[in-house]
């Protein structure tokens, strides 16, 4: 059950962040086994004042359409399959929007699955 929250700079339209939803969603399906209906998103946009990062940090040339793409999941995942599903979000986001892989920022955080409580104050996966 994978939380992810997005940042990037606002002016984007509407069919633009659907489809960054739509892109890392499919690669969570693909790469992480994460059922249909299971979609817990939201974008945040940020002025260009309030959006910071290093344009060339690591050699990777950014630019101004930098998305953040946070990832919060159960801590079950290799290593192999981390590195999968962060080339599978690149190509994807690169096929619809049409953003550049090196405009694409991926952190995943792993919790354990007693640290979720997807509604009804249970912990579901406890």
């Amino acid at each position: 059950m994978p939380l992810v929250q997005i940042s990037m700079c606002s002016g984007k339209s509407d069919a633009f962040r659907q489809a960054i939803f739509d892109g890392i969603y499919h690669a969570l399906n693909q790469e992480f086994d994460v059922p249909e209906d299971d979609q817990f998103m939201t974008i945040t946009e940020h002025s260009a004042a309030n959006f910071r990062y290093g344009a060339t940090y690591l050699d990777i040339a950014r630019s101004d359409d930098l998305v953040f793409i946070q990832i919060s999941a159960n801590n079950t995942r290799s290593t192999e399959q981390k590195k999968a599903l962060y080339r599978r979000i690149a190509a994807l986001l690169g096929e619809d929007p049409g953003l550049r892989p090196q405009d694409v920022f991926v952190n995943l955080v792993e919790v354990s699955k007693e640290n979720w409580s997807l509604g009804l104050g249970e912990a579901q996966y406890a």
